[in-house]
């Protein structure tokens, strides 16, 4: 028994305690996942759900996306004015129609687009009386489907990730605190993880479950491995998250990949000079010509139809944004034309940008895996799922804790 007395007086005498910063850095990682917990978890999951939209839509709308039409070869595309009043026609909406997407597919459907912003409401709902979208047979004005995006599936999780549903101008502050605590949290929990030793080390990398029956012991690895691989693409799609929630971040994001550069490139100078009384039903007949034959091997591009909306701010100059890939928009030209005359004033491809602007133009892709396509999706996918399980499993370690008997003294 003596033996046994100092043999224990041994160990725990040697058994160190947690450092001054760990011991913190243990402290904040629980209050903060205690406290915003839930939060994450709705991000992380509606993010997860969100990265195959393009897939998905892919295949439950080919029926449309490809309009059929046969002997498009000897067929000419109506006139954009002309589609655009076919259309209005049969849709029957009290507001115009925003923008075209046009196709460099000859095959493909024009999408034709409603979009009001109502600056003054508080809720997602309020906050856009519409968003639609039809897809149309270019050479017969025919609408082929039309979509409710604003309560669609997909914008609602969007929205939901974006938001919370609430209005945009705050809303997006009240996902990016969280975020910016998740971040704090995934540095604390790497100083948490980092193994003492190299014994430590071997557990830390994998799960070593074969002789392991504890629920706890299981959903402990489960919270550590998982959150240690996770942890740097989370980080990665925390940064490129706070992007639209701060604009210190965007600012900082163009400064460090500029090179040090502080002034974003300002376009706005370049404007239409042209009469009005230049303008005609063929202008943006003539545009779209125009960045047809400069693109042809791009996606499409979009074109704004010129009305007036709810949220009537500010154009400076009529651009026109080319999409070159179809499953990014990291590649992207903007093209400047003469509202009037039609006559293309400035373009700005891709190889005129800085790494600054290239690293913004990339930052939506790069933060729902899209930027090299399917493979970066997937890796998104299994992060967004692994945050989603991070709060569920971190809470688990601390109630198991918490409800942990005590020993029976004889």
């Amino acid at each position: 028994m003596l033996y046994f007395w100092l043999h224990m007086k041994k160990n725990h005498h040697h058994k160190k305690k947690p450092g001054f910063f760990k011991k913190w850095s243990a402290k904040l990682h629980l209050w903060f996942g205690l406290g915003i917990g839930f939060l994450i978890f709705i991000i992380s999951i509606t993010g997860a759900l969100y990265v195959f939209k393009d897939e998905v839509e892919n295949i439950t709308r080919k029926d449309v996306i490809y309009h059929q039409e046969q002997n498009i070869e000897q067929k000419q595309v109506l006139p954009i004015r002309v589609m655009e009043k076919a259309v209005a026609e049969q849709v029957k909406e009290k507001y115009p129609i925003h923008w075209v997407n046009v196709p460099i597919d000859k095959k493909m459907s024009y999408m034709f687009f409603w979009y009001e912003h109502n600056t003054d409401a508080w809720n997602y709902f309020d906050e856009f009386p519409i968003y639609k979208q039809a897809y149309v047979n270019p050479y017969t004005g025919k609408v082929l489907r039309v979509y409710d995006e604003k309560n669609g599936f997909f914008n609602i999780v969007k929205m939901i990730h974006w938001s919370y549903l609430l209005k945009q101008d705050w809303g997006t502050y009240v996902v990016g605190i969280p975020v910016i605590i998740f971040i704090i949290m995934l540095i604390s929990g790497i100083i948490l993880w980092w193994p003492k030793n190299k014994a430590a080390r071997k557990q830390r990398f994998a799960f070593k479950w074969k002789n392991i029956k504890s629920w706890k012991r299981k959903n402990y690895d489960l919270h550590n491995v998982l959150g240690f691989y996770a942890s740097i693409f989370a980080l990665i799609f925390s940064i490129t998250g706070l992007f639209y929630a701060f604009f210190v971040v965007q600012a900082m994001i163009y400064v460090i990949f500029s090179g040090g550069e502080t002034k974003y490139p300002d376009f706005s100078h370049i404007k239409t000079k042209a009469p009005v009384e230049l303008r005609t039903e063929g202008t943006l007949d003539k545009i779209i010509n125009t960045v047809q034959t400069k693109y042809p091997d791009s996606y499409g591009f979009a074109i704004d139809l010129g009305h007036p909306h709810m949220d009537d701010h500010e154009h400076p100059n009529f651009e026109v944004y080319v999409k070159h890939l179809s499953y990014s928009y990291h590649k992207s030209s903007s093209l400047i034309f003469d509202e009037n005359s039609g006559e293309l004033l400035h373009t700005h491809d891709p190889k005129d940008k800085n790494f600054g602007e290239k690293a913004v133009s990339a930052n939506y892709d790069i933060h729902v895996g899209a930027i090299l396509g399917l493979p970066t999706k997937i890796i998104a996918f299994i992060v967004s799922l692994i945050c989603a399980s991070l709060p569920v499993t971190g809470f688990m370690i601390w109630w198991g804790r918490k409800k942990k008997k005590p020993l029976k003294t004889a």
